[in-house]
């Protein structure tokens, strides 16, 4: 009877001590998790990007097939005629300027109004000087607008293309008149593009001035001026970024009437380049 007893209470206290120890393994798991730092939760991964913002990349994409990268803009022309004092730092400013003087009112304005596409299109034509420079922009021009029905028009049906659809039927209807009714100049028909797929008109104005510096600069690395590290340093300096908001700034207001060539030497260059004994680009 009384070995019965005490092994009773051996029983009862191994079951308190059972009971105490996982009192005491609860209160550690307790205090563990409180020391441990809590896992940084993860970001949501916010809104999507407006449509408008996938054809901001693609317009400024160096792939875009506008066939800019055949023309060196009077570069090639400029290295021929100014051999010793010809260096890129001083060609790239009166190259912008002189485009965005004749150019970037167009794009401006048609960005603004897109009906009025036909008519600034004959506006740029007349303005016009240099019968180089008229043929690298219709060049492009249509190309752009061959990427628009080709590619750009089917990821887009919600967009009012009437504009462009009666532009190219004017297009089309060129090779029966004596006098052309439209051109397809680009720096209208880039402007009115970006206004139907939705882009801002700074946004427009920027990627229409930086895809002509990307075009200059590719050319200075095919005509050996600098190399493509140069280039990309070039490209992403705070000197180019603050040229083309300055040529923006200044083209923002003004009306296409009073759009013009800001530095005259650039049409000499850009008339003689077909002159060159031997030459690489197409103008």
């Amino acid at each position: 009877m009384a070995s019965q007893q005490q092994d009773s209470a051996s029983i009862n206290e191994i079951e308190d001590e059972i009971v105490e120890l996982e009192r005491r393994l609860q209160d550690a798991r307790q205090r563990l998790e409180t020391a441990q730092p809590k896992p940084a939760s993860l970001p949501s991964p916010g809104f999507h990007l407006a449509p408008s913002t996938h054809f901001l990349l693609l317009l400024s994409d160096s792939a875009l097939p506008l066939g800019s990268f055949a023309f060196s803009s009077g570069l090639e022309s400029y290295l021929a005629h100014s051999q010793r004092a010809a260096t890129f730092a001083s060609f790239l400013p009166a190259s912008l300027s002189s485009f965005a003087g004749t150019t970037l009112p167009f794009v401006l304005a048609a960005h603004r109004d897109p009906d009025a596409l036909a008519a600034l299109d004959d506006q740029l034509d007349a303005a016009i000087i240099c019968t180089v420079g008229r043929r690298a922009s219709v060049a492009q021009g249509r190309a752009l607008l061959g990427i628009w029905e080709r590619s750009f028009r089917a990821s887009q049906p919600g967009v009012d293309e009437r504009v462009l659809r009666e532009y190219s039927s004017l297009l089309r209807a060129e090779q029966k008149n004596d006098i052309p009714l439209v051109s397809a100049h680009l720096a209208p028909l880039f402007g009115a593009i970006c206004a139907i797929v939705g882009l801002g008109l700074r946004q427009t104005a920027y990627v229409f001035m930086l895809s002509h510096v990307k075009a200059l600069i590719s050319a200075a690395v095919r005509a050996s001026v600098f190399g493509p590290y140069q280039a990309q340093k070039v490209l992403a300096g705070q000197n180019v970024q603050r040229m083309i908001d300055d040529m923006i700034d200044r083209e923002w207001h003004t009306p296409v009437e009073e759009a013009g060539q800001t530095v005259p030497v650039m049409d000499l260059w850009i008339g003689r380049h077909e002159t060159l004994y031997s030459r690489i680009f197409n103008s």
